[in-house]
């Protein structure tokens, strides 16, 4: 079986199969995958080829097999897929060599951008894999590899479509851009986070640029990941010669640099677009005999939103604990409660930015209230921050069935709070936390209530541990709570969570948390005793702390620890607090007396003056879509229309564009902020009376993905920034044929055109559009400006093909267009 195999020895994959049917004749816009029945001789040789060069697994011609990409052809999932797979075992059958041949599933990207970006649900992403995942274990696969992966939503829909639906191993590979990220804005490390959270077997790069660009972060992946590790790259960039595509990489360069990343520790190794079973045959050749590093299990304990990670008890420079915000909580917030039940999200949404603005490094969010629907409120909810803030979320429910619905929903590896050691409690959220990933917040109670003392409390952090086990769970997925009681309903409370939390990070080695304000509950000042409190527990080796990220004094004390600042019992600026939560202040008389006669602290609304009332600006620039269309309302009272596009909307595109420029803000917040300047937009239109017509337009653009290739994502993107720029934009969709584009520009006489391809293998289809596009110009008038974009095109390689402009990102494509139409 390839699974006892897997990170045990080198093993080697076959390269690419479009780049080689397109020497057997696929024309532009084909589906590779139908040849699996028009032109099955083609490719069981093509398979026999890269089997004789050496190669352990084969990958079927199935990388765009899915219900979408086949509507129409005649031909179903399961008649290609079952095809596909005939192919590759008879290729190998008809092969005499000393070593087994593995069939690999490959499923590719369905070219769709989810929702919210997009127009694809979740769900329905997870079903198109569905239906090729089990057509292909039903055939006879092997093992299931995903790749060319950019989305980390689609990455997870489609892992999980695998998980679910076969027992066969499963390979995820993700494609990168040129700085390493994916498409929404995560790195490695994200996607390290997510795919071990989900339990595949091997994760990888694939495709790129060429063994150059991945290198760096193929070595960053094997730093980072406790299971083996794929490098599939391209053969370096394709070049156009002769009217044909060919790559700059040759076998042997392939093979020598393939050799530095096997040493490095990658386990498994292939050839992506552009390498032919010569490229395969010399690196099996380079690599014989080589042994490999173990793949070592890290001790991780890591929360991953789409873009970003969080690392408790790493090494931060600044010693800083982790900061979660407790806010987005209706429990004692009426206001927020109020809201949750109108279905007012920006409510929460605004405290989710406030907290963000102020530090947090997390977000807790919590639904739960009696009234509401709560797992489809907390679902949404979480979608909607995931639209607006990027930092991970801790999902904060009791309610098992909220769980499950949400975390299948969550973008990312979430924090889970909580379990504790009730069996049935237990039993119920590791199978969860199993299937879909999540650092889990572990309470130390059980069945028989809070333990008074902290053996008790580290007795049930023993068998919590010891149960987790039983799934697969470790110690680094855990973030264990020694609880926070009240000190005014016992005196030595503070003192026995103190020492809990001492002993669990020294004997037991695990990451700890706290909420830290419940301590202060019937007394006054609770800011200075949170604040003592929270000085304590930081020095006694807290990992991540949960509080109001707007309160100052909390974040004093943070800023204390993290410049290393040590402080003794006798010294903190608060001594009366500190000896109140140490047991040192008999009935709290020397802290009421100090302390008392302030007024009690209304920490619940800390926050609430400083996210409310805000410009329609600010609204469209945190992607507050109802808080914009009421600001917009009132705006048009005393403002005309033209002045609120002018001072307040336009602003705030061009600013969240700059803030995507410089990598502080990402995709789905940028898409956001799009949506919600629609939104607004489309209000302050109506209130100009024109209706929306082409007046209202900077000038007409069209776009569309080039012929051949199916994949849509990056141009949908560009159409709706453009749109938002109040560019008239023609949308011809994808697999648009030369001759489609050039009738349109004339048609719509547009003075811009924006061209995509994702792939390499359809990128020759750009040249021949531009050079349509150029003719056209010098026979009938056309006079246009082209930019192009796309995952595989580089600055030189467009220029190299004639195009305008290159533009790297949608945001690149707003900023041509301003200077094409001379609005900058």
């Amino acid at each position: 079986m390839i699974k006892n195999l897997i990170g045990k020895q080198l093993l080697f994959f076959d390269g690419a199969m479009g780049t080689q049917l397109q020497k057997h004749g696929l024309m532009p816009g084909e589906i590779p995958d139908i040849w699996n029945i028009t032109h099955a001789d083609t490719v069981r040789n093509i398979h026999k080829q890269y089997i004789a060069a050496g190669s352990d697994i084969i990958k079927t011609n199935t990388f765009g097999c899915n219900a979408a990409n086949l509507e129409g052809t005649g031909y179903s999932v399961g008649q290609l897929t079952a095809s596909a797979i005939a192919n590759v075992k008879s290729a190998a059958a008809e092969c005499v060599r000393g070593k087994p041949c593995f069939t690999a599933l490959d499923i590719g990207p369905t070219g769709k951008l989810l929702k919210p970006l997009g127009d694809l649900h979740f769900e329905q992403a997870a079903a198109l894999f569905k239906e090729t995942v089990i057509a292909g274990a039903k055939a006879g696969a092997d093992l299931i590899l995903i790749e060319t992966m950019s989305c980390a939503y689609e990455l997870k829909a489609a892992v999980l479509a695998a998980k679910e639906n076969c027992n066969l191993p499963v390979i995820a590979s993700v494609t990168l851009d040129k700085n390493g990220k994916l498409l929404t804005g995560g790195g490695i490390d994200v996607v390290v986070a997510l795919l071990e959270g989900l339990g595949a077997d091997v994760i990888g790069l694939n495709c790129g640029s060429g063994i150059n660009q991945l290198l760096p972060h193929i070595t960053r992946m094997i730093e980072l990941s406790s299971t083996p590790v794929l490098c599939m790259p391209n053969a370096g960039l394709p070049d156009i010669i002769n009217g044909k595509i060919q790559y700059n990489t040759d076998p042997q360069g392939f093979a020598e640099s393939m050799r530095r990343i096997a040493e490095s520790g990658a386990w498994l190794l292939g050839g992506c677009c552009g390498t032919t079973p010569d490229h395969i045959k010399a690196l099996v050749k380079n690599c014989a005999g080589l042994m490999l590093p173990e793949t070592i299990a890290k001790n991780i304990s890591v929360a991953a939103s789409y873009a970003k990670t969080v690392v408790f008890g790493g090494k931060r420079p600044d010693r800083s604990p982790i900061v979660i915000g407790e806010r987005i909580n209706p429990t004692g917030k009426p206001k927020l409660k109020q809201a949750l039940k109108n279905g007012d999200y920006d409510f929460a949404l605004r405290e989710g930015i406030f907290q963000t603005e102020q530090g947090a490094d997390l977000l807790d969010v919590n639904a739960g209230m009696t009234g509401i629907d709560e797992a489809a409120v907390l679902k949404t909810l979480i979608e909607q921050l995931q639209g607006i803030v990027d930092v991970p979320l801790q999902i904060d429910t009791a309610n098992t069935d909220a769980l499950a619905c949400v975390m299948r929903a969550y973008n990312g590896k979430p924090v889970v709070n909580s379990v504790n050691g009730k069996i049935k409690v237990m039993d119920e959220v590791f199978p969860l936390v199993r299937k879909y990933g999540g650092l889990v917040v572990a309470l130390t109670l059980d069945e028989n209530g809070i333990p008074e003392t902290a053996q008790g409390r580290i007795d049930i952090a023993k068998k919590i541990l010891k149960h987790a086990e039983k799934y697969g769970i470790g110690k680094k997925d855990f973030l264990f709570d020694p609880l926070t009681m009240a000190v005014s309903a016992g005196q030595e409370n503070a003192v026995v969570t103190l020492e809990c939390l001492r002993r669990l990070k020294n004997e037991l080695n695990v990451k700890t948390l706290l909420g830290v304000s419940n301590v202060s509950f019937g007394l006054p000042a609770r800011e200075i005793l949170n604040s003592a409190f929270l000085s304590l527990a930081l020095e006694a080796g807290l990992d991540a702390a949960i509080f109001n990220p707007g309160v100052q004094l909390m974040q004093q004390a943070v800023a204390d620890h993290a410049n290393g600042k040590t402080v003794p019992q006798n010294a903190l600026p608060h001594s009366a607090a500190v000896d109140a939560l140490l047991g040192r202040d008999d009935q709290f008389k020397r802290y009421i007396e100090t302390y008392g006669g302030q007024q009690p602290d209304d920490t619940d609304t800390i926050g609430e003056k400083k996210t409310n009332g805000i410009s329609l600006g600010d609204a469209v620039l945190k992607g507050l879509k109802q808080e914009a269309e009421q600001r917009a309302r009132c705006d048009l009272k005393i403002h005309s229309p033209i002045d609120l596009i002018e001072q307040e909307i336009i602003p705030a595109l061009n600013r969240a564009g700059q803030l995507f420029e410089q990598g502080t803000m990402f995709l789905p917040q940028l898409l956001m902020c799009a949506e919600t300047a629609k939104s607004a937009f489309t209000l302050i239109r109506s209130a100009m009376g024109s209706g929306g017509d082409s007046s209202d337009f900077i000038g007409t653009i069209v776009v569309a993905t080039v012929e051949g290739d199916i994949h849509d994502i990056g141009k949908n993107i560009v159409r709706a920034l453009l749109e938002n720029y109040r560019f008239h934009v023609i949308d011809l969709g994808k697999d648009v044929p030369v001759q489609d584009i050039v009738e349109a520009v004339k048609k719509h006489n547009a003075k811009l055109v924006g061209l995509s391809a994702l792939m390499t293998t359809t990128v020759i289809n750009m040249e021949r559009t531009i050079k349509a596009l150029r003719e056209g110009g010098h026979e009938d008038g056309i006079d246009c400006k082209i930019m192009c974009g796309g995952a595989v095109l580089t600055k030189e390689y467009a220029e190299q093909i004639g195009a305008d402009c290159y533009v790297k990102d949608a945001m690149a494509s707003v900023r041509y267009a301003q200077k094409v139409f001379g609005n900058i």
